[in-house]
């Protein structure tokens, strides 16, 4: 499962590291403290980073709202500025390079996780807009391709059993509601009684793939997929 990745675009080292804690804190790889130009770019292409943490003064004529223009001509990473200048001339210039957070130093710790969070779930959901109607989202960004009956987790593939397919897609075809378990083990196991277990069995071998949050049970009942909130 592949870490979010920051690249961290500041020129004063004591910020650099406090942000590089920071981030670390939310399972989050940094992939770089830079604060050129030249050393972004480059940076920029060796570790293609998710997400650019972007001062907006960076010393040497170094300005970070131009930075961001030129990355843009030719990547699409998503900017989060952490800036001390919250003047109209400079939030302007930033907003125009449509940021996905602007944090005015000095930062609130808890502030610089909320707006980091925001972005991944921003990221998330675009992912999820831009891949095909095949596709369903089931949160904690896992999705399944409906089509193929393949589990994705972010972009990486997920293995599953015959009765793992045939039961996650019975649940994300049912689009939320519960199914009743007499209807899943007669189309599971074709009309033939399972024993008591084996229902219960294989949401287990599922939810060890996926976790405990994407599949609700009511007990005496059904499953469902839970709702996206």
């Amino acid at each position: 499962m592949n870490k979010t990745k920051i690249l961290i675009v500041e020129d004063e080292p004591i910020v650099a590291l406090e942000l590089k804690t920071e981030v670390e804190k939310l399972n989050i790889e940094v992939t770089g403290m830079v604060h050129t130009q030249k050393k972004v770019l480059l940076s920029i292409e060796k570790n293609e980073p998710d997400i650019i943490l972007m001062d907006v003064k960076l010393g040497k004529g170094n300005d970070g709202i131009n930075i961001a223009k030129e990355i843009q001509k030719t990547k699409n990473i998503p900017i989060l500025y952490v800036t001390a200048f919250s003047d109209d001339n400079t939030m302007e210039r930033a907003f125009s390079t449509n940021p996905l957070g602007y944090i005015v130093k000095p930062f609130k710790k808890e502030d610089l996780k909320t707006n980091i969070q925001l972005a991944q779930y921003k990221i998330t959901l675009n992912t999820v807009s831009n891949i095909n109607d095949d596709y369903t989202c089931l949160g904690e960004e896992f999705y399944f391709d409906t089509k193929n009956s393949h589990l994705y987790y972010q972009e990486n593939f997920v293995k599953l059993g015959a009765k793992e397919k045939h039961l996650l897609s019975i649940l994300v075809e049912a689009n939320h509601a519960k199914v009743l378990f007499s209807d899943l083990e007669d189309a599971i196991w074709d009309g033939n009684k399972p024993s008591a277990s084996a229902l219960r069995t294989l949401v287990y071998r599922l939810k060890g793939k996926l976790g405990n949050n994407i599949i609700d049970v009511t007990y005496g009942y059904g499953y469902n997929i839970k709702p996206l909130h």
